[in-house]
């Protein structure tokens, strides 16, 4: 299962477009499942991700985003379906769910009661091995930033990669100093998973170290900057690298305004690409809440100050 290169390259992480009524529209999801997957270098596709709103989706809406853009794609590249739940049962029955309906892995996250009241040190590797055990299918382990209780040690992530079907790690320290930590021991020890940057702040320092590639949102409304960022930095051309991260990061500061991802940058970038017409809606579920005339206005200068403001 550990095939690297199947593992390698760009991953979006795809947004789910809603209707009226907060049900998942299933016409303009195909569009997009299939407009991103048409881009060189666009490996595989994430389901259920944060900018999938996986949060506002209940479990059969979730496993019906899978059927979706499996059905889309038709095996021509893998679909990585997010799965978070506070307890190992739960885990267990969604990752189960997303094979059933058709996707090639999990981006298994940690549960959230972690955030408030942090893990006991053997915890994490138990929950990835009772996972595994479950599917027969591949695993992306999860990394949160080393400033939220449940971000892995290095030893832990070593012990998640023995697991057989741990694949590849969606890394996400936002500290580069243990960010450089991790990926040096992975790839001393663990050689045969891909790493994959989840940094979509800084997607260029963190290429650099020499990993396989990119799981980041950004990858949904630009996967073509994205997929030629990683090529140029893979075959080491910095130039031609950094000419297409000026590009990136003009986007980016008008999307995301340099902060981490959360709620707010991924219904900024809903309302981007909105606004290009790559989708009919920028609806997001509550709680989160709509951006204001003057918020969708900024997001229409910055577009068009990188020429993205015709529809497409």
């Amino acid at each position: 299962m550990k095939n690297k290169e199947k593992w390698s390259g760009v991953f979006p992480a795809v947004l789910i477009p809603f209707k009226d009524d907060y049900s998942i529209d299933e016409p303009e999801f195909r569009k997009l499942v299939r407009w991103v997957a048409s881009h060189e270098g666009v490996n595989g596709i994430v389901v259920n991700g944060h900018t999938g709103e996986i949060m506002t989706l209940l479990p059969e809406e979730r496993a019906e985003a899978v059927r979706i853009a499996a059905d889309e794609l038709q095996g021509r590249i893998p679909v990585i379906s997010g799965v978070s739940a506070e307890g190992s049962i739960e885990a267990i029955q969604h990752s189960q769910a997303v094979e059933q309906a058709g996707g090639e892995g999990i981006l298994l996250m940690p549960p959230h009661s972690w955030l408030r009241f942090g893990m006991q040190p053997d915890s994490p590797v138990e929950f990835f091995k009772d996972v595994a055990e479950s599917v027969n299918i591949g695993i992306v382990v999860h990394q949160y930033p080393t400033w939220t209780k449940p971000s892995y040690t290095t030893s832990q992530l070593l012990e998640m990669a023995k697991i057989p079907n741990v694949v590849s790690f969606k890394i996400g320290q936002r500290d580069m100093a243990q960010y450089e930590v991790d990926v040096r021991a992975l790839k001393e020890h663990a050689p045969d998973v891909s790493l994959l940057t989840c940094h979509d702040e800084y997607l260029l320092p963190t290429l650099v170290q020499g990993i396989d590639g990119a799981l980041v949102g950004f990858g949904c409304f630009v996967p073509d900057l994205i997929a030629e960022l990683v090529k140029q930095v893979k075959n080491q051309n910095l130039a031609e690298a950094n000419q297409v991260y000026d590009r990136i990061y003009e986007l980016k500061q008008a999307i995301y305004k340099m902060d981490e991802p959360s709620s707010t940058s991924h219904l900024r970038m809903k309302e981007a690409m909105y606004q290009r017409g790559l989708i009919s809606s920028s609806l997001a579920r509550r709680p989160v809440l709509p951006l204001t005339e003057e918020e969708k206005q900024e997001i229409s200068d910055g577009l068009k100050k990188v020429g993205l403001s015709v529809e497409v």
